[in-house]
């Protein structure tokens, strides 16, 4: 258990890239987070660089694939055991599928796997979150869902990713509607072009709507973090519904 003070946190998908940097930021904060990622020695490192930086708040690697309903409700489950309520969940797991495949020569496997991660895990970890924060007392919380500048206009060959995508943001406005009641809030966050893992090959060129191939600007996945905080340490009569962060160059406006 916690003091009544220390804010609690899930965040998925935080064994690298925007997740990892996510955890990093909140535990800096003060809050105790929840590392949650399919692969145990990378929560692990997000784990030690925590506490190597000297964070206020510490960081527990916890292994679950979001796509599996067991081990989400063990993922929250554990939270519930260790700190005895949940504040924020940070909605962040996702894949891209296969990098360049036409539409046409998508595998259904590869079509199944992008939308039981993207959108399956999604729903299954908020609706894990929506149990507890509307269980505990006091009421509430706030759930973030890692949209993309994809929930608004896709890339070349994206179509899993994308389509996924565009459903998070049914996810976010149906979380919200739902959540009122309860004090439970849910914004949603738009990312365009963060430099992790993820985005490595659109510094080396990316495909363009108009068929060629181009880099595209990044920015620091701190500056989502930033961002992220700013919404997770609201208070709970104020929501940033939707928010885009984004390389300011990047090709977005006017993409297509």
């Amino acid at each position: 258990m916690t003091s009544g003070t220390q804010k609690i946190a899930v965040v998925t998908g935080a064994g690298s890239g925007i997740g990892r940097s996510v955890a990093l930021t909140l535990a800096a904060a003060g809050w105790a987070v929840a590392a949650a990622g399919r692969r145990t020695e990378p929560l692990q490192e997000t784990a030690r660089a925590a506490a190597a930086a000297g964070a206020a708040g510490e960081v527990l690697p916890v292994r679950a694939d979001v796509s599996d309903p067991d081990d989400v409700n063990a993922l929250f489950a554990a939270v519930q055991e260790r700190y005895g309520r949940l504040d924020l969940l940070f909605n962040n797991a996702g894949t891209f599928g296969p990098a360049g495949v036409p539409l046409e020569d998508i595998a259904y496997e590869a079509w199944r796997s992008v939308v039981d991660v993207n959108l399956t895990g999604a729903f299954l970890c908020a609706q894990a979150a929506f149990r507890r924060m509307k269980a505990q007392d006091p009421q509430g919380g706030r759930i973030i869902n890692n949209g993309s500048i994809s929930a608004h206009v896709p890339r070349p060959n994206s179509i899993a990713y994308t389509a996924t995508k565009h459903a998070m943001t049914g996810l976010t406005k149906s979380l919200s509607l739902d959540g009122r009641p309860y004090r439970i809030a849910c914004g949603q966050i738009d990312i365009g072009n963060a430099a992790t893992e993820m985005t490595a090959r659109m510094q080396e060129g990316i495909l363009q709507a108009n068929g060629q191939l181009a880099a595209e600007p990044v920015m620091d996945a701190v500056d989502v973090a930033r961002t992220v905080l700013h919404m997770a340490e609201l208070p709970l009569e104020a929501n940033v519904q939707f928010a885009t962060v984004m390389a300011t160059s990047m090709p977005y406006i006017g993409r297509g």
